[in-house]
């Protein structure tokens, strides 16, 4: 069944405070539309049940990317060409560069947003692994106010989230701290191009005098949403990189892991692959140490 526009109202207040006054006014009625490439694949489906739509589209307080001596906070309303294009993004973070490259064609990278992307809470989220393994951290704004969490914290479940009805996702703040550590992002799909993730799997580390003294791990299929493995992290901090590391964290991700069974693949193979991703990271990061 497809879906019918007369069925849905959709307003521009233009501005962002004009946006968070109408989110107060009428809390829980409105849905935002960024760049729509989520809702509108929804909406041609029969499947978008929101009737009331306001758009954030051309408002220019929530597309921008700032850099401060600490960090860079990045605009809701940045998409990823925005990001695919930036210097400081592509030499600093460049786990989020390459990812930015994955959504879809370029025509999608052109409409769709950060703020978006993160918003819709896919499990297999394409930008989600590399910010979780850049502790990334989530600002949200309504007429009350701005607060912070983060961004490990933001999904509390499948598509969902920590917003109030009368926020919004303002920005995404990362720390300029990774000069020093090993980044490694893999996304395992159907096809090399346009094809959503069955795994993904982002880490930053850091190691020191041969011990792991930092380990972050991001991944995407893994579980209800896009999540970091803690305890795989803790299997590898303090530790060697050795076979029975690599061994040890294999089998911690092969528990941790909470995949699903569907139609791109089984819960099973997204563990397996998993831990061949996390192992392949491990060695080349070992290879590389012992290169220097």
């Amino acid at each position: 069944m497809r879906g019918n526009a007369e069925s849905h109202a959709l307003v521009a207040p233009g501005s962002l405070a004009a946006v968070l006054d109408l989110l107060a006014a009428e809390q829980g009625a409105w849905m935002p539309i960024a760049g729509g490439t989520e809702i509108m694949v929804a909406h041609a489906a029969g499947r978008l049940k929101a009737t009331k739509l306001v758009s954030l589209w051309g408002i220019a307080d929530l597309r921008f990317i700032q850099a401060s001596a600490d960090g860079v906070a990045i605009g809701a309303g940045t998409t990823f060409i925005d990001l695919r294009c930036h210097a400081i993004v592509a030499e600093e973070f460049p786990l989020l560069a390459k990812a930015s490259a994955w959504i879809g064609s370029i025509a999608n990278q052109s409409r769709a947003t950060l703020g978006g992307n993160l918003v819709n809470g896919s499990p297999a989220a394409d930008s989600s692994p590399a910010l979780l393994a850049y502790d990334a951290e989530i600002e949200m704004i309504s007429v009350r106010g701005r607060r912070r969490v983060p961004y490990s914290a933001f999904h509390t479940g499948y598509k969902s989230n920590v917003l109030a009805p009368d926020e919004l996702l303002y920005a995404v703040h990362l720390p300029r701290r990774f000069a020093r550590h090993r980044q490694y992002l893999r996304k395992v799909g159907t096809r090399r191009a346009m094809a959503i993730s069955k795994v993904a799997l982002a880490a930053t580390a850091l190691l020191e005098y041969g011990v792991i003294r930092e380990v972050r791990l991001g991944a995407a299929s893994l579980a209800a949403y896009p999540a970091r493995m803690p305890q795989t992290e803790n299997a590898l901090l303090g530790q060697c990189i050795t076979k029975e590391t690599i061994i040890a964290a294999r089998e911690t991700i092969l528990a941790e892991a909470q995949p699903i069974d569907d139609i791109r693949s089984t819960a099973e193979y997204r563990q397996r692959v998993a831990a061949n991703l996390l192992e392949e990271f491990l060695l080349e990061w070992s290879r590389e140490e012992q290169r220097t």
